[in-house]
C-alpha cells in the first residue's frame, strides 16, 4: 500500500527496538516515524527514575513520538498534583519528541477519574491522550472516548491548544475505523480528522485494512477484465452475424442465378438491371465487416 501513498502514521516498538526500526525504515527509503512505549509499558509500575530514562534512551535512539503510561494508582487515590509531577518530568524528558500519554482507561474506575486524567495529561503537555494500552480487560470503548474528547474540547475552548486523541485495543476492522471517525466528527469536527491530531491503535486493523484493499484491487481487476470481454462479444456477435448476412446474399444470387433460365424475358431483363445494386451493396457489405473484424481484439 506504500506505493499508493497509504501509510501508518508510525511504527510503535519496545524502547530497545527502535535502533533497529529506525534502521530498517531507513533502509526501505521509508520516512515514516518511529514511535517508542516507555515507563515500563503497560503496567507503568517501574522506578520513577527508570521510566524518565527509557525515554531519554528511546529518543537518543531516534523514536520521535514516546507513548507513556500513567501510574494507575495515583488516579485511584486521588493524588492529582502526583500525577501531573509525572507526566510534566516525561514531556520533559521527551524534549522534542511527541508525548502521547496512555491513560488505561479500563482501570482508572469512573469515568469522572477519567475525566480527571485526561485534564491533568493535557495540562502537563501531553500532545496526545491515550484510551488504552490494549493490554487491558477493557480497552477503547465509546463512553469513555465521549469523556476524553469533551474534555479535549473543554480545554481547547479554555486554552486554544488542539490535544490529540487515540483509541487503542480492540478496534479490528475498517469499520470499526469508520464508526471511530464518525465520533470523531460529531464531537471534535473536521479539525480533528488528520494524523497530526487523530490516529488509531492497529496492530490488528492494519491487516483488515491491507486485506479490504486488496479485495478493492481483485474487484476492480474483475470489473474491467468483464468490461473487455463483454465488448470483444459484441464485436465477435456483430461480425459473425455480419458474415451470415453475407452468406444468405450469396446463396440467394446463386439461386437466383439457376433459376433465371427459366423466367419470362421480362423477369429476366428486371433481374438483369437490378444486378448491379445487389453487387454494390454486397461488396460495400464485405468491407464493413472486414472493417470491423480489423478492429476487433480478438482477430
Amino acid at each position: 500500500m506504500h506505493d499508493k501513498d497509504i501509510t501508518t502514521a508510525a511504527v510503535c516498538v519496545y524502547p530497545a527496538r527502535v535502533c533497529d526500526a529506525v534502521r530498517a525504515l531507513k533502509a526501505a527509503g521509508c520516512n515514516i516515524p518511529v514511535a517508542s512505549v516507555a515507563t515500563g509499558f503497560p503496567a507503568g509500575q517501574t522506578h520513577l527514575k527508570t521510566r524518565l530514562e527509557e525515554i531519554r534512551l528511546a529518543v537518543e535512539d531516534g523514536a520521535t513520538e514516546i507513548d507513556v503510561v500513567i501510574n494507575r494508582s495515583l488516579v485511584l487515590t486521588g493524588q492529582w498534583e502526583a500525577l501531573y509531577d509525572e507526566i510534566r518530568q516525561f514531556r520533559k524528558a521527551c524534549g522534542e519528541a511527541h508525548l502521547k500519554t496512555i491513560l488505561a482507561t479500563g482501570e482508572l474506575g469512573s469515568l469522572t477519574n477519567v475525566y480527571k486524567a485526561s485534564m491533568i495529561a493535557m495540562m502537563a503537555g501531553s500532545d496526545f491522550i491515550k484510551t488504552s494500552t490494549g493490554k487491558e480487560t477493557v480497552n477503547a470503548t465509546f463512553p469513555v472516548a465521549i469523556v476524553m474528547l469533551r474534555a479535549i474540547r473543554d480545554f481547547f475552548w479554555k486554552t486554544g491548544n488542539k490535544i490529540g486523541f487515540k483509541p487503542a485495543g480492540g478496534i479490528r476492522s475498517a469499520k470499526d475505523a469508520l464508526a471511530w471517525l464518525s465520533l470523531i466528527k460529531e464531537e471534535l469536527g473536521d479539525e480533528w480528522l488528520k494524523p497530526e491530531l487523530f490516529r488509531i491503535g492497529a496492530s490488528t486493523l492494519l491487516s483488515d485494512i491491507e486485506r479490504q484493499a486488496r479485495l478493492a484491487a481483485v474487484k476492480q481487476g474483475r470489473t474491467a477484465q468483464a468490461a473487455r470481454e463483454t465488448k470483444v462479444c459484441i464485436s465477435r456477435d456483430t461480425v459473425e452475424t455480419g458474415q451470415k448476412g453475407l452468406t444468405c446474399v450469396r446463396e440467394a444470387w446463386e439461386n437466383g442465378k439457376k433459376h433465371s433460365g427459366m423466367l419470362e424475358g421480362v423477369i429476366i431483363n428486371s433481374y438483369e438491371s437490378t444486378q448491379p445494386t445487389v453487387c454494390n451493396t454486397l461488396c460495400q457489405n464485405e468491407k464493413s465487416v472486414s472493417q470491423m473484424a480489423s478492429h476487433c481484439s480478438c482477430f
